[in-house]
């Protein structure tokens, strides 16, 4: 159930303040959408989690004839992204915003193009306007300079650039520039089918495919209120375990890379490798493409492939017992990881951090727990928590979390064996117009939203993801402060997706 509060846009940054203050509820998704056609405005739908779960959605419409509003950033720093991309996207202005810079268009777009307005063709070329390149870190001073980085980098990643203001090693500021390769997802799923958007919601991002997809299908589930059965749920709650694992452990090999521990690497890559061979194997795709869908999943889980899963991943929980151990006694290792790249816990709470790095910060926020889905009940995942902030605490909350997915994937497994085969997939029918809903997921990297709007035929009329790549935002302020050869670390620390961006 969703609270929908509708006020004026002048009234915006009191009511969410309010909401914050008064109820301690925290910012999860601002959608931008274009309503014109509709004899509305520009909608502006701010969506909040209670802590009991519950969801509060503050909307407002903004007239087309004077698009601006004043900006909620002020009272609500979380909401500071998502009102640049309002602004990039929808040419909405938010009055007052304390960082007005472009975000997601780079400086050379034409002013005056808004690519999610409804009359902007998304099949046409945009030409390029040339522009200069000013320096970006604003840090001045004897001795100061500044360090590029990218957009372009060495090995297969993709494009983001990074300015470092500093002197000799020492980082005063860094300055992220990403969303170099808009991919125009949400555009191409104006209009689209539902199986169609479900095609693009899966190639977000390969790494959080099924995560994506689970996501996508729940905001369906919910616009249609027509639900998978139980064997479904639990199969998707098995898979996006599966999922966890082997990011959690890729993650924890890619932090060996960072400290050019190459052992840690190739020992870490090797258990990941298992693990999306056993996805491969019970599931069709090392990375678990084309499994859920609208109303269920495409593929049961027999007894053959239940009893895999729990005789693999006993082997591999064993084996990473012993790689975290070494990892853990190699000094040289984890006295890199001490104190680098501290997240301070007010500021991920302030600016909305989810994943990994809230909960390596003291911030407690996993949806499995707050508003568990799928075969999740209240109880059966707890977050794990730790308070250090730095690289050390986001490394031990993916092995503490690795641990925990073993043991929940053989709770749900014992579930699902006492299930009788039934149809996997619920049909959802058509869609309702004119309404709204979103799938909240806990991805690996945290938290995962989609949200769906659908026309006056019932076409879908407006998609927005937002996933937990979001927390790019707060990289700078753990890297500030520390020597530059340390950022590899403490970016891997975070390893967040830059595709997840370029939407």
């Amino acid at each position: 159930m969703i609270e929908t509060q509708n006020v004026a846009a002048d009234a915006l940054p009191e009511t969410c303040a309010a909401l914050v203050r008064d109820r301690h509820a925290r910012l999860v998704v601002m959608t931008g959408t274009d309503e014109r056609e509709r004899g509305r405005g520009y909608g502006l739908y701010y969506v909040f989690a209670l802590p009991s779960g519950d969801l509060v959605s503050i909307e407002a419409q903004v007239d087309p004839a004077r698009p601006e509003f004043p900006a909620v950033t002020r009272v609500v720093p979380a909401a500071h992204w998502y009102e640049r991309e309002v602004k990039d996207l929808l040419g909405v202005e938010p009055r007052g915003h304390p960082d007005p810079r472009r975000l997601v268009l780079h400086d050379d777009w034409p002013h005056g193009l808004h690519p999610l307005r409804k009359d902007f063709d998304g099949r046409r070329g945009v030409g390029r306007d040339p522009h200069p390149h000013e320096p970006l870190t604003g840090v001045r001073g004897d001795g100061v300079m500044e360090v590029p980085v990218g957009p372009i980098h060495a090995g297969i990643i993709e494009p983001g650039h990074f300015r470092f203001g500093g002197v000799g090693e020492l980082v005063f500021q860094l300055e992220a520039r990403l969303f170099y390769t808009h991919r125009g997802i949400e555009k191409a799923a104006e209009g689209a089918g539902v199986e169609r958007v479900l095609f693009l919601a899966e190639r977000v991002c390969g790494a959080c495919s099924l995560s994506n997809a689970v996501a996508y299908s729940q905001a369906i589930e919910n616009l249609t209120e027509r639900h998978p059965g139980l064997r479904a749920r639990i199969i998707r709650s098995v898979l996006l375990e599966l999922e966890r694992l082997y990011n959690h452990v890729g993650d924890v090999a890619n932090l060996c890379a960072g400290a050019a521990l190459q052992l840690g690497v190739y020992q870490g890559g090797v258990l990941k490798e298992r693990l999306q061979e056993l996805n491969a194997a019970v599931a069709g795709h090392r990375y678990l493409f084309s499994v859920a869908c609208p109303g269920g999943v495409r593929r049961d889980l027999d007894a053959a492939a239940q009893e895999r899963i729990r005789r693999e991943s006993v082997a591999i929980e064993s084996e990473f017992r012993g790689y975290v151990d070494a990892l853990l006694e190699t000094e040289s290792f984890m006295e890199r990881l001490v104190g680098t790249g501290v997240l301070d816990h007010d500021l991920a709470d302030e600016l909305g951090a989810v994943g990994v790095a809230a909960r390596s910060s003291g911030v407690a926020r996993d949806v499995r727990a707050s508003q568990p889905y799928a075969a999740l009940r209240p109880g059966m995942v707890s977050p794990v928590v730790r308070t250090e902030g730095d690289v050390r605490a986001r490394m031990l909350v993916r092995v503490e979390e690795t641990f925990a997915s073993f043991g929940l994937i053989r709770e749900l497994l014992h579930e699902l064996a006492e299930v009788p085969p039934a149809d996997l997939v619920t049909p959802i029918g058509p869609l309702p117009s004119d309404r709204w809903a979103m799938g909240m997921v806990e991805s690996p990297r945290g938290e995962n939203v989609h949200w769906v709007m659908t026309g006056a035929s019932g076409e879908i009329a407006r998609y927005r993801v937002r996933s937990a790549s979001y927390n790019w935002a707060l990289v700078p302020f753990a890297v500030a402060g520390n020597l530059l050869p340390d950022f590899p670390l403490i970016n891997k620390s975070f390893e967040l997706c830059y595709a997840c961006l370029d939407r």
